[in-house]
């Protein structure tokens, strides 16, 4: 008797498994950095600026956080401790799983650039969000939302390196990002990065360091928000 009991009790947790497993799906989020029409390798490619210039990528890293899916402006589903490093070093990081309900509606993705201010006053935390993972200052700067670095020839410092550290979670330099964005597919969503638009608006003779939050680092900020787009 015992033992048809275990039997039908096995069989009862395979059935919620599969049922719960049958109640969600999982989708990826894509994100590919470009500079023009060409994709963005670190370290080997050049690439030209409209100034005569021509610039080298040696990083790429931002954080992406508050994953939501809308439907006509309404939140239908938003992704649970939603932090994840992006690393152009990284194939792996560059693609973020979510699970998400089947046949779910939407027409909007919605996430931020950057780590808000609760989680900058939280403290050290772990995961990708761990200092080691070189996108954290201080307790009192707080994190790195985006970071960029590369050469350029135009820039007259050491190697003739620029660097482009942005953050800052406290006024008047708070400096995340809200990006929205336009879907038709929930389960295939490719987000294209051109880091070409930005650079062009840039002189890196004479702008070419940002280390520390800044209303530089919150102008630029907004400026790389716009750089988001669906493939």
């Amino acid at each position: 008797m015992k033992f048809k009991f275990f039997i039908l009790l096995n069989l009862y947790f395979l059935f919620i498994q599969n049922t719960l497993a049958q109640s969600e799906i999982v989708t990826t989020l894509n994100f590919i950095p470009k500079f023009g029409n060409a994709a963005l390798i670190l370290n080997d490619s050049t690439y030209p600026k409209n100034n005569g210039d021509s610039i080298k990528i040696e990083s790429l890293k931002f954080y992406i956080s508050n994953i939501e899916f809308l439907n006509n402006d309404k939140v239908i589903w938003q992704e649970k401790n939603s932090f994840h490093l992006v690393d152009a070093s990284s194939a792996t990081s560059m693609k973020i799983k979510l699970v998400i309900p089947p046949n779910i509606t939407c027409n909007k993705i919605r996430f931020n650039l950057g780590i808000d201010s609760l989680v900058n006053v939280s403290g050290v935390l772990g995961g990708d969000l761990d200092p080691t993972k070189g996108m954290y200052w201080t307790w009192q700067s707080g994190y790195i939302n985006f970071k960029l670095e590369g050469k350029s020839k135009k820039c007259k410092t050491r190697n003739n390196e620029f660097h482009f550290h942005l953050g800052g979670y406290q006024t008047p330099y708070s400096a995340l990002q809200s990006i929205t964005l336009n879907i038709n597919n929930p389960e295939k969503i490719s987000v294209v990065i051109d880091l070409q638009k930005l650079m062009n608006e840039i002189d890196l003779s004479k702008q070419n360091k940002i280390m520390s939050p800044s209303s530089e680092a919150v102008f630029l900020s907004k400026k790389i928000s716009q750089l988001f787009s669906i493939k």
